[in-house]
């Protein structure tokens, strides 16, 4: 254990933050992804002083002059630590979608299950990001809870406030506070004007209904297998809520339906059509009261 990290598990804030976070039981490796950011930071203290064996895993994503600037803050604070470290290049060509572009790229360089520093603030933003979109049940959730989000219990604040307190030296990412990016949008926009029209704290608000919500959408689902989608007639039956759902289960195994290929399908099962596409050349056909799934 190096110095650095007995000085940080004795601070208060630390022992406090620790209390709210969803890290398994010390000695556990773990994997966690570090831009250099305050939240990545924070969860990169945090998830050391839980005593869990961590690598620090940072990608360049190649759009910034500064990136060997910030890998060397990444490993710096890793090696104080007495973190692993390892480090991914990628490739994002400047265009539309980047935002999305780069998170996918992201991910897939690193593990399954790498650990994220997102906060019940970006929940907010995902939920409304995701309302704005049309999301149903299942979107407005958002993101669970589970370790791989460790600090989704955590404010923005706290973990800047972690960082300010421990002295410890972040990147700070210019694209965070760029216009073009709906996200940031929402964060600098809306939600502020949220809270002042409100006159409370909004993203506290909707933290809490994103758990609500997953609440009931896992109830649903629950009730959504038990639905034999194949029986044309019974799912023809099934309230509209859980037939959508089954289907939506059904198929996701094979091709991630939307929801005009769900009504579809729903089409079929209630006799309307005798078939329809359903994407990645596949379709679902009905024959004698049953629904199946066809190679084109």
């Amino acid at each position: 254990m190096t110095a650095r990290l007995i000085q940080l598990e004795k601070h208060p804030l630390v022992i406090d933050l620790l209390t709210k976070c969803d890290f398994p039981l010390a000695g556990t490796k773990i994997s966690c992804a570090v831009s250099g950011g305050p939240d990545s930071m924070a969860l990169l203290v945090l998830a050391t002083a839980s005593g869990c064996e961590v690598t620090a895993i940072h990608v360049d994503h190649g759009l910034r002059t500064d990136s060997e600037n910030e890998f060397q803050i990444v490993e710096k604070l890793a090696t104080e630590l007495g973190a692993q470290f390892t480090s991914r290049t990628i490739k994002i060509e400047q265009g539309t979608n980047l935002e999305a572009r780069a998170r996918t790229a992201r991910y897939e360089v690193m593990p399954h299950d790498v650990m994220t520093g997102h906060t019940a603030d970006d929940q907010a933003e995902t939920v409304l990001i995701n309302l704005l979109r049309g999301a149903g049940l299942s979107g407005l959730s958002g993101m669970q809870r589970n370790q791989r989000h460790p600090i989704l219990a955590l404010r923005r604040a706290q973990t800047h406030q972690l960082c300010r307190e421990l002295k410890i030296e972040v990147v700070e990412d210019p694209t965070n506070t760029d216009p073009k990016f709906q996200r940031n949008r929402i964060r600098h926009e809306l939600i502020p004007l949220m809270d002042a029209i409100s006159q409370r704290d909004v993203a506290a608000i909707l933290d809490r209904q994103a758990d609500l919500f997953r609440e009931d959408s896992m109830l649903l689902d629950d009730l959504a297998k038990k639905i034999d989608v194949t029986d044309a007639k019974l799912l023809a039956a099934a309230p509209i809520a859980l037939a959508r759902r089954a289907i939506r289960q059904w198929l996701t195994e094979i091709y991630p339906p939307d929801a005009a290929t769900v009504e579809r399908v729903l089409d079929v099962a209630r006799g309307t059509t005798l078939a329809c596409e359903i994407g990645s050349n596949r379709e679902v056909r009905r024959s004698q009261q049953r629904l199946q799934i066809f190679t084109n």
